[in-house]
């Protein structure tokens, strides 16, 4: 059984076009996910299982849905006696610990907000998240770095007021566990003016910061049935299937692939706390628990493809989806010749929910992140003048808001007014992110506005030119930039990591340059190459160009 006929109308077999033009989500007053799907099952179908959690150790967990409502509701007792209540700002830094579905949906019921974040944040990363989200309380797994990192960050987080480990016992800090043992397992829904409603902040997390300070990314209540379109009709999950959604809790791909749209479906999630990602071991995973729908990035297909496929059970395995960056054609193949599934790839922001994707009844196109999701107004335009693009046309990808914003579109910015403002009170949502159509209507990204780079009149897609070099067997990673030039305006530079084995000189240069020539126009052609150690990252992996080209002008 699901719940996912309470809030749309649609019927299985539809073409994307059928669902495109009828979907609509019905949003019922004051939804609140952790009372209205989870306790809703733990009274209807106690024993549907929610989740199976392992680990490289050999530690296993399986639970229903009555189970994790109890956890839940004791944690939600625990939290309010540590003087935690609507509004309250609670960071969450659990890795792929179990603990965190407890927690995440005891702040659900208790109005708080959650803040999830990653394990790999430093100590000033840590001090501009808890003075900027006002932090009140901490909650987190020790991996022999983030506790004390945590502690450092303290001297200049004055809204910090408790610590919590699950690791057990640590000095200062409450033990999870041992204080659940004394909470009960009812924490009956809020009334009055403690209870949550729809417009509420629930849920927040900060923006990669690829080209300055991260912003504060706040999601409602309702977000939760925006990603019934991300689970249902992109992930495909099955009713008492199993998915597994790669990322880590500390990002926002984690409630798109381990929570909100698959229990809503029906689907229990499978979650593999693995301490690296390993592909044998990954396949036996998939084998031993019989996993239904997959989600990863293009980087973890890449090395998977790389096993012979054969040696495993995969029979379970139904439906494969991907995001994150654009898929190479030979990874989609090699997939496909080794499993017989096609990956279906999509596109969304930490703003939003699956905005663009390769849907059921639709052809996919390796590199294409699709069409517009249903319950999206998804448009490329000219930015001079709003009309939608001609096909093969570069414009800007913008959500059109109408009289209703999409569910699942963003809150707004956390305490920035002007940015809220800007980003959402016009006629159109811009996503900061440029594309073109092609004659099928599929959606092919260009890069971010400020990534475009304009040489000789010619606008020249990062994306495209670092695409074609990740071709080159010698390269591990590049990040393409302009730099300015007196003649051209700006000229193509790629900045290159080498793999292992091959030697940075003028031999390489002309070697990529030359392999860049039979696959791409003379005018994108990289006219300078820097090899590198390292490129510049954000603390979630994505490439900070723009530290490239801030460097590029001191010189």
């Amino acid at each position: 059984m699901n719940y996912l006929n309470e809030f749309i109308d649609w019927h299985e077999g539809e073409s994307y076009e059928e669902l495109k033009k009828s979907f609509k989500i019905r949003v019922p007053q004051d939804f609140n996910f952790s009372y209205d799907i989870v306790d809703r099952y733990a009274r209807e179908a106690p024993d549907k299982r929610a989740m199976i959690w392992c680990n490289d150790a050999g530690e296993e967990h399986i639970w229903n849905f009555k189970q994790m409502s109890e956890l839940s509701q004791k944690t939600a007792v625990f939290l309010t006696k540590q003087g935690i209540k609507k509004g309250d700002v609670v960071m969450v830094i659990l890795r792929r610990r179990y603990e965190f579905w407890w927690v995440i949906l005891a702040l659900h019921r208790i109005g708080a907000i959650c803040v999830p974040a990653t394990n790999q944040l430093l100590t000033e990363d840590l001090v501009y998240r808890n003075t900027s989200a006002e932090v009140k309380m901490i909650i987190s797994f020790d991996d022999g770095h983030i506790e004390d990192r945590i502690e450092e960050s303290l001297t200049k987080s004055p809204s910090v007021k408790t610590l919590v480990t699950v690791s057990g016992e640590r000095k200062g800090w409450l033990d999870f566990h041992k204080e659940l043992e004394s909470c009960g397992a009812s924490f009956p829904r809020p009334s009055g003016e403690a209870a949550t409603h729809n417009d509420d902040p629930m849920l927040m997390y900060f923006t990669s910061g690829t080209s300055g300070y991260p912003k504060m990314v706040m999601h409602s209540y309702t977000y939760p049935l925006g990603h019934i379109v991300t689970a249902k009709f992109w992930q495909n999950v099955i009713d008492d299937g199993l998915h597994l959604s790669v990322a880590e809790t500390g990002w926002g791909k984690a409630v798109w692939g381990k929570l909100y749209g698959q229990w809503i479906a029906g689907s229990a999630v499978f979650v593999y706390d693995m301490l690296s990602f390993t592909p044998d071991l990954f396949f036996k995973k998939l084998s031993q628990y019989k996993v239904n729908t997959f989600c990863a990035p293009p980087t973890a297909y890449r090395f998977l493809i790389r096993q012979d496929m054969s040696k495993y059970d995969l029979s379970a395995l139904k439906y494969c989806v991907t995001a994150g960056e654009a898929l190479n054609s030979e990874v989609f193949n090699r997939f496909l010749e080794q499993t017989g599934i096609k990956m279906f790839e999509a596109y969304g922001q930490t703003e939003t929910t699956v905005t663009a994707g390769n849907f059921p009844g639709m052809t996919p196109k390796p590199g294409s992140m699709g069409k517009a999701a249903p319950g999206y107004d998804l448009e490329i335009v000219r930015p001079q003048d709003g009309k939608k693009c001609a096909p093969l046309e570069t414009g800007s990808l913008v959500i059109r808001l109408g009289k209703e914003k999409p569910v699942g579109l963003m809150l707004g910015y956390y305490k920035n007014e002007e940015a809220t403002h800007k980003a959402l009170d016009g006629d159109y949502y811009d996503t900061g992110d440029t594309a073109y159509y092609d004659d099928d209507g599929y959606i092919w990204f260009v890069g971010r506005n400020d990534d475009i780079i304009k040489s000789s009149g010619f606008r020249v897609s990062p994306f495209e030119v670092e695409s074609v070099l990740m071709q080159h067997p010698s390269v591990l990673e590049c990040a393409v930039t302009g730099i300015s030039d007196p003649k051209r305006g700006q000229l193509v530079k790629a900045t290159v990591v080498l793999n292992k084995g091959y030697t940075a000189g003028k031999e390489m240069d002309i070697e990529l340059k030359t392999f860049a020539k039979t696959h791409l126009a003379l005018y994108k052609i990289p006219r300078t190459i820097e090899f590198v150690e390292e490129l510049p990252k954000t603390i979630s992996g994505k490439i900070r160009r723009v530290e490239i080209r801030q460097k590029d002008a001191g010189k």
